[in-house]
């Protein structure tokens, strides 16, 4: 049975404190002043380095890209501990700007994150990364200004994590955003989990699951629409648990399901609304009700795409894992969504190499795969966490092993979305478009309402690129690729 805890809004007068804080700062830097803000991890991290990013502006500082630079006043990295690999990058990073800091001893080094939430990392950076002034966690975001000033005052490194304190389950309001896009924004519906699944340290790092007011999401959510945005992802470990905390508190219903139809409600009742598009993520499958799927099916402004992480295709690693459904169960699920929505495109996470997985175990995996057909598929091997149960299990997979699995399981799902994706060729597809394509500025890019990755071509005899980015415009798939479609306009 779920946990829940009473989630408390940050008070007004803190987040006024926090201005405060970052006029001050303001006054102590110097003009031109450049700061870099680094993200590892997930859209939450994501989110969370926008409003960094936000505030930072808001205290006098330019974002710049290049945390090597010699510009750089301040470099934050937020940081994620899901994986070893992600921590490594991150300390990896540390060391490298240490030879930087010898020629610009002004510059501010600061790691807030997941990572920090962890006591043993935050002992290796006071061990061995002196450098670094500025250590704080997931749950300290709107006392960034106050540790700032602080650090630049007292020319000492500070260290602030929240864990260490009783405040876990506070939710900030009001702080500034810089968004990274002008078209497609986040937007976090509830932070935590309470699944404690056996590999994830994110219930540990992240606290209990703490759901925003419909409130104020669907006023943030207004003014994007009023700013132009046209796509928004609702953000949350858990968004199918969305709030549960809240209708327990004030004993009337609240969900997920719940807020999507207000949120579309919202937008149907504006003459000429900018969003046309709502996706979120992630989902729980234990959590993803009948009514969910259908507002999925009712409402066209929800894309036709859901994320709903597997992690393995055995029973029985699902049961040491944790996760509260069955292999049976989950394909049920899928079942019952696409009898509703036939066209639904699903996407999934899965760990190959879970402790005691044997050969079998790997075999239902890739079954399950093969059955469900993913359009797209995250797949990871898995890492031990210190501090989950299953970091202590017996039966540790040799790496040979999990490395083999790991590249059969790609093959199995490699065949699939080229095959999901050979149906596309010679339809006409709405997509989005984001802006010139990262690998060849020749080519445009956008996604369609399934995900779908197109890259195209533009005329420009017929047509400014500038008067397609942020539109939603209808192009001809005339090419496949394994993970992205070529279209023509």
């Amino acid at each position: 049975m779920d946990t829940f805890i009473n989630t408390n809004i940050v008070p007004e007068s803190e987040i006024s404190d926090a201005y405060e804080h970052m006029s001050s700062v303001r006054r102590m830097i110097k003009s031109p002043s450049y700061a870099v803000v680094r993200t590892l991890g997930c859209q939450m991290n994501e989110h969370d380095s926008e409003k960094l990013a936000g505030m930072l502006e808001q205290m006098g500082y330019t974002i710049i890209d290049d945390y090597k630079s010699q510009k750089a006043d301040l470099v934050i990295f937020n940081t994620c501990c899901i994986r070893e690999n992600a921590e490594g990058k991150v300390l990896g990073r540390l060391g490298e700007l240490k030879m930087i800091k010898r020629s610009n001893q002004e510059m501010i080094i600061a790691v807030c994150g997941c990572m920090t939430e962890q006591p043993h990392i935050v002992d290796i950076i006071k061990k061995k990364h002196k450098h670094v002034n500025l250590v704080f966690g997931t749950h300290d975001i709107h006392r960034f200004p106050a540790m700032l000033e602080k650090t630049l005052a007292a020319n000492k490194n500070v260290y602030d994590i929240s864990s260490t304190r009783g405040d876990m389950h506070e939710v900030p309001e009001g702080l500034p955003i810089r968004r990274e896009d002008n078209t497609k924004a986040w937007v976090t519906v509830m932070y935590g989990c309470n699944n404690f699944c056996s590999y994830c340290i994110v219930p540990y790092v992240r606290g209990r699951e703490r759901s925003r007011s419909p409130q104020d999401i669907l006023a943030e959510i207004d003014k994007l629409d009023r700013e132009g945005f046209k796509e928004i992802t609702l953000l949350g470990q858990n968004v199918n648990s969305y709030g549960k905390d809240l209708a327990r508190a004030n004993d009337k219903p609240c969900s997920f399901a719940l807020l999507l139809d207000d949120i579309c409600d919202m937008l149907d009742k504006k003459e000429s609304a900018n969003i046309k598009r709502i996706r979120f993520m992630t989902s729980h499958p234990k959590d993803l009700s009948d009514q969910l799927i259908d507002v999925m099916a009712r409402r066209s402004q929800i894309c036709n795409q859901l994320h709903l992480p597997v992690q393995s295709g055995s029973t029985e690693i699902l049961r040491r894992m944790n996760r509260r459904y069955s292999r049976e169960q989950y394909l049920a699920l899928v079942d019952k969504i696409r009898a509703r929505i036939p066209s639904i495109a699903l996407s999934t996470d899965i760990i190959v190499g879970f402790p005691g997985e044997t050969e079998q175990d790997f075999e239902d995996t890739v079954s399950l795969v093969k059955q469900v057909r993913y359009d797209s598929a995250y797949t990871f091997i898995y890492s031990p966490r210190v501090g989950t149960p299953a970091a202590s299990y017996d039966n540790q997979i040799d790496e040979e092993t999990v490395k083999n699995r790991f590249n059969r399981l790609l093959d199995a799902h490699n065949t699939i979305c080229r095959e999901i994706n050979d149906t596309y060729l010679g339809k006409t597809v709405e997509i989005l478009v984001d802006g010139p394509s990262k690998t060849d500025p020749e080519h445009y890019t956008g996604r369609t309402s399934e995900n779908k990755i197109v890259n195209f071509v533009v005329d420009e005899s017929k047509i400014s690129k500038e008067d397609i980015i942020g539109k939603i415009i209808k192009v001809e798939i005339a090419g496949i690729q394994t993970w992205s479609l070529d279209g023509k306009m």
